[in-house]
């Protein structure tokens, strides 16, 4: 059945499907078992596991494979109960369950955050013997502890495995060392990639590439200039994603210190050099760094090179367009870039859209940023709770406070409903307007909905104290700020 490869889609797989339980007779297990993993492998768990059950009706023989199949169904649709009452099928059945079997149960219980199930599962495989712990499962169980913040467990299972018959390898190193890095234990981790050549254990450029990420993250540049010359000296080449976690660190202390947004280009464009083309996401994490350091020709020059070589803008990109447009000034091209990313037929969120909006209003262009919300419902999108916030907030700060409350009766008649947000920002307007009684009315109602005065509007209710005459109704404003206990 090597045609199972060539299954492009779920209708192919229940097409052939069709086909095999009318064959008489019926193919062999091993078949069914091809279709149900190709079936997993574009991913439509529950598809598989119904036709796992219509199997078993039409009485088609499983097999420990068919087994281990449906209970990894179950594991990655987030049913790990399911999967784990597989197992008593398995027993009963008399089958042996392998390292396959018990990986998904072990992973999904991670994924679920069951850790203390997923560490007493491990330890009655090991105890019981019920399957050869291999690296398979090592690595699943390390994977986990790290992911849920128990490196020091992991650190104790590595112990453990170089006791054993098993030794760890560089994947179950890596993870550890990942998983202190993020635990920002750098110096610790520093001490596990020490001792990997003297236990044998070759470092890949995943090790280098995770090391670097953690060092880069506490600015310990002298320490990464330093594993970066040892990784070249080694011969394990930097990948793109080597690259990517670089110009990241260096763009974001960038925003700090004009230097590292420097190294970061010089590093962006020397990655052809070595062989390397940048990504999207290499060049969506530069665009951000130029653009916090207001260099916004050198933004657009990169941005134009992006597009020029073939990549295509994703979500994240026109965000940091739009965002480092508008946040220095430039509404104008930011309103070009949405004209022109509509001409070209691309979709866009209502996300882009509402960060047009805020640097419209912030650059006192409210009738443009009032033109630019009234046609979004021509465009297929629906105004979000961010759209009315920052328009009402645009609003306010022009004094507008009725077309303010005409934009929040609107979210009440829609099924957009304001947040804590929406009501300070109006909560303030009315505040700055004197409307000290209106004010006390819209706080109530505030309150009563569950919403409290936010630092921002404790701070201006506290300087208009402070600049009148003492007023019991700004005074009773004030005890209201804080929720009763």
């Amino acid at each position: 059945m090597s045609a199972f490869s060539y299954i492009n889609g779920l209708d192919d797989a229940l097409s052939i499907y069709g086909k095999m339980i009318r064959m008489k007779p019926l193919p062999h297990t091993r078949v069914f078992n091809n279709l149900l993993s190709r079936i997993v492998k574009i991913k439509e768990y529950t598809v598989a596991i119904s036709v796992f059950k219509d199997m078993s009706y039409l009485g088609v023989p499983v097999s420990n494979y068919t087994l281990s199949i449906v209970i990894n169904c179950y594991c990655s649709s987030h049913r790990v109960n399911f999967g784990l009452s597989m197992l008593s099928t398995f027993f009963k059945l008399g089958y042996v369950p392998t390292g396959a079997t018990f990986s998904p149960l072990l992973k999904g219980l991670f994924r679920e955050n069951r850790i203390s199930e997923a560490q007493e599962l491990f330890r009655k495989i090991v105890r019981e013997g019920l399957c050869e712990v291999n690296n398979i499962i090592f690595g699943v169980v390390v994977d986990g502890l790290c992911k849920a913040g128990n490196v020091a467990m992991a650190i104790q299972l590595l112990r453990v495995m170089e006791e054993g018959s098993f030794r760890p390898g560089s994947h179950e190193y890596n993870m550890v060392i990942d998983g202190l890095c993020k635990d920002r234990t750098v110096d610790s981790a520093m001490k596990l990639f020490d001792e990997m050549p003297q236990k044998g254990i070759k470092r890949d450029v995943v090790t280098y590439t995770v090391l670097i990420h953690g060092l880069s993250t506490l600015s310990r540049w002298k320490e990464v200039k330093a594993l970066w010359k040892e990784m070249i000296d080694c011969k394990r080449y930097p990948n793109v994603v080597t690259f990517n976690i670089l110009i990241d660190a260096l763009c974001k202390e960038g925003f700090f210190k004009k230097m590292k947004i420097d190294e970061a280009l010089h590093l962006f464009r020397e990655m052809p050099l070595k062989g390397f083309e940048p990504n999207v996401a290499t060049y969506t994490t530069i665009l951000q760094g130029l653009f916090r350091l207001h260099k916004c020709s050198t933004a657009l020059q990169i941005f134009d090179e992006m597009q020029a070589a073939g990549h295509k803008p994703n979500f994240y990109t026109y965000c940091n367009m739009l965002n480092g447009l508008c946040g220095n000034g430039l509404v104008e091209r930011a309103l070009s870039l949405l004209d022109e990313i509509e001409k070209k037929g691309l979709c866009l969120h209502i996300c882009h859209y509402n960060i047009v909006i805020d640097g419209l209003c912030k650059a006192e262009k409210l009738d443009t940023a009032r033109d630019l919300v009234a046609d979004l419902p021509s465009k297929g999108l629906e105004l979000d709770v961010v759209t009315y916030s920052t328009i009402i907030n645009g609003c306010c700060e022009n004094g507008l406070l009725d077309e303010a409350r005409a934009f929040l009766l609107k979210m009440a008649r829609g099924s957009c409903f304001p947040n804590g947000y929406t009501y300070n920002v109006i909560f303030r307007g009315i505040l700055r307007s004197g409307e000290f009684a209106e004010a006390t009315k819209f706080l109530d109602i505030m309150v009563g909905r569950g919403f409290y005065p936010d630092l921002a509007t404790v701070e201006l209710l506290l300087s208009l104290l402070h600049r009148k005459e003492p007023n019991p109704t700004l005074l009773y404003m004030i005890t209201k700020c804080a929720p009763s206990t």
